[in-house]
């Protein structure tokens, strides 16, 4: 257990108010022997306004519970922060990327109760995501932000399951396009989806690491076997 969370989060996650991180860090985490096909997971994206936790913003968060290899769709979610702590610039021109507008996101919540949300949906799971250092590095700095715990995530990244496919040998280098989540998921025949949502973009990522778990074969190995 110690291995999925450093051992000082855990210790300051005891004198946490009650809360979702607290919640969150108390739940039991699968174990590295766990076999991929017994796994609760969480395919999770986030929009930002960059790509330095440190000083970019988190926009929108999208999540899709895997259990085993089934995608429940009942449970998957979507939350808009509020824009209200991106100061006078706004999303600037980051929303030509991902179209969430200053309006919109005035309807959003303020950080702590998205962040909130994703980690009740994220207790008890291994985190799934396409590039997943994007969107844990802005968990974890969020969570640090808010609560001054900055917790180590359980996580499956599927662009390195991508990797094992287009080069399995140990001196093969894949090209970058090969790795990117749409033109993986083109390998496999997966339809084409709206690019950079939140929730849209989970789904991909939910869709592809069963498509991957299928193609190396990997449903009865150990989640420690593919974590990240």
């Amino acid at each position: 257990m110690a291995g999925w969370f450093g051992g000082g989060g855990r210790r300051r996650a005891a004198n946490l108010p009650e809360g979702p991180l607290k919640r969150y860090l108390a739940a039991p985490i699968p174990s590295g022997r766990t076999p991929l096909a017994e796994l609760s997971l969480l395919a999770v994206d986030m929009e930002t306004t960059g790509l330095d936790p440190r000083s970019d913003a988190i926009l929108s968060i999208g999540w899709v519970p895997i259990e085993a290899t089934t995608i429940v769709l009942g449970g998957a979610g979507l939350v808009l922060v509020s824009g209200e702590e991106l100061g006078a610039t706004g999303v600037g021109q980051s929303a030509t990327i991902h179209g969430l507008t200053d309006d919109r996101l005035a309807a959003g919540e303020p950080l702590g109760e998205a962040v909130g949300e994703l980690l009740e949906a994220l207790r008890g799971r291994v985190l799934v995501a396409h590039h997943a250092g994007l969107e844990t590095g802005f968990l974890t700095a969020a969570c640090q932000r808010l609560w001054g715990v900055r917790p180590d995530v359980a996580v499956v990244d599927t662009m390195r399951l991508q990797q094992r496919i287009v080069a399995p040998g140990f001196d093969d280098e894949p090209r970058s396009d090969e790795l990117r989540l749409w033109n993986a998921r083109a390998r496999f025949g997966l339809p084409v989806m709206g690019a950079h949502d939140a929730l849209d973009d989970a789904l991909a990522a939910a869709e592809l690491y069963l498509a991957q778990v299928a193609e190396l074969g990997l449903e009865s190995e150990p989640l420690r076997s593919v974590r990240s």
